[in-house]
């Protein structure tokens, strides 16, 4: 009957050891292991859009991180803000949406969605964006992209607007 309790111990030591992992305060650690993925950092890329082609359908906006350098984390959500001249909308989190924690060692890429509802030409409450602002979470800093793909559908009072942002995924293999 010992090999409960010797199983059980395995199991808690197994434990103990994974949750040191990157985060953890001590050295000896690889650098940079625990630290956020930085825009000045990573690769980050507008892939080819599923567009809206008419207002009240929905399109789709697929962006690539590649990290250039030293190993780092996607942790959360990142943080997309479209602009017009002299409006913002800050996007939400795709409803029912998980963040789930990614480490990328230098040449890893992750992706995550930007869904949007294209709203129509010259509605109030839609915002005719022209600009895309992408901040990775914890990472600091921001990189601007055109948004070229019509403008987005009001939605509530204020500057909100039908588009969300997914969770990071883990690209390629």
């Amino acid at each position: 009957m010992r090999a409960i309790p010797l199983t059980v111990t395995v199991l808690a030591a197994a434990l103990a050891l994974t949750a040191c992992d990157a985060g953890g305060g001590g050295g000896g650690g690889k650098s940079g292991a625990g630290s956020a993925c930085s825009v000045d950092s990573v690769s980050l890329e507008v892939g080819s859009a599923s567009v809206a082609p008419s207002a009240g359908d929905s399109g789709e906006v697929p962006v690539s991180i590649t990290n250039q350098s030293a190993p780092c984390t996607l942790d959360h959500f990142p943080k997309v803000t479209l602009g017009q001249e002299g409006r913002t909308a800050e996007l939400g989190v795709q409803q029912g949406a998980q963040a789930q924690k990614l480490k990328l060692a230098k040449g890893d890429s992750a992706t995550f969605t930007i869904a949007y509802v294209r709203g129509k030409d010259g509605d109030a409450k839609a915002l005719d964006a022209t600009s895309m602002s992408i901040t990775l979470p914890g990472g600091g800093g921001s990189k601007s992209f055109p948004w070229k793909y019509g403008p987005v559908a009001g939605k509530g009072a204020g500057n909100e607007v039908d588009a969300t942002v997914s969770a990071f995924q883990q690209a390629g293999d």
